[in-house]
């Protein structure tokens, strides 16, 4: 059983299912007429994301449904907002992070952000499971189905034809979990996949200015959607304005980041820092 918001995304889900149903359309043609995605539609009638308002009210006018009606969803859609997040724990419940690891999984081109917290593609099996971990009432039995998965989805990276940029912060690289020989592991894995073709790597280096204070980490999947990251979830969206904003903002923090060589070379500092203390922790 999932929280009670989950709970409340899956009525609202499934009230809209209902009403496409009842008016004819297939998930494909409800999209076009709204001017959204359909992975969006699906994703929203399966309760998996929750609409904006905006959102909302173009499946509604696509649906042609009556003032009635169209209140009746708005207020499902207040009410998700308004529900706590709580999960009970349970054998079928994920911990956060499945959402942009779904996500991530049908795009071919994805540009994240980080501040805190390795990107979801780079992290090792260990330090995944401390992410995981951290998150509100997770099981062993999930936290363990969540890490293989993020694993498996990680080898999207080799794949022809798909692009991945990731910039991150000088205090990503220090902010760090378990033990130093974790992040050895971890900066191993970083600087293999470095040496990918499909891949870029930045690291926005302490000493220089940060051209827009970070508030969270964030994912573009293509040019259609963002994942937030926040400390109770994720949140999907694809506003077109939202998502051209969130697309400026990663522009200039790849711009002010440092690639290549010099992201590499940075790479090598700090893992022989992490290096240095565990030598210091072993003694």
């Amino acid at each position: 059983m999932g929280s009670e918001r989950q709970q409340r995304m899956k009525a609202l889900g499934a009230r809209l299912r209902g009403l496409r149903a009842e008016a004819g359309l297939t998930g494909a043609v409800l999209a076009q007429r709204a001017g959204v995605g359909q992975p969006t539609v699906s994703k929203v009638e399966n309760g998996r994301m929750v609409p904006s308002v905006d959102v909302l009210g173009r499946l509604s006018r696509a649906l042609d449904l009556d003032e009635s009606t169209s209140r009746e969803v708005l207020e499902l859609l207040v009410a998700v907002e308004a529900a706590p997040d709580t999960v009970e724990a349970s054998d079928d419940d994920a911990p956060a992070g499945a959402t942009l690891d779904e996500a991530v999984r049908s795009a071919r081109l994805i540009r994240s952000f980080q501040c805190v917290v390795l990107p979801a593609m780079l992290q090792s099996a260990e330090y995944a499971r401390h992410v995981f971990e951290s998150a509100p009432n997770s099981t062993p039995e999930a936290v363990g189905r969540a890490v293989a998965a993020r694993v498996e989805r990680q080898s999207l990276l080799y794949e022809p034809g798909r692009e991945s940029v990731f910039v991150l912060t000088e205090a990503v690289l220090r902010t760090w979990p378990g033990n130093p020989a974790l992040m050895l592991a971890q900066f191993d894995r970083l600087l293999a996949v470095d040496s990918l073709s499909t891949v870029r790597l930045g690291v926005i280096p302490w000493r220089r200015a940060v051209p827009v204070m970070p508030r969270h980490g964030f994912t573009l999947c293509d040019r259609r959607e963002v994942v937030v990251e926040t400390f109770r979830g994720e949140r999907v969206l694809d506003d077109s304005a939202e998502v051209a904003s969130y697309e400026e903002t990663f522009a200039r923090f790849e711009e002010a980041a440092i690639f290549g060589i010099e992201a590499r070379e940075m790479l090598l500092s700090v893992m022989q820092e992490f290096r240095e203390l565990e030598d210091s922790t072993t003694r």
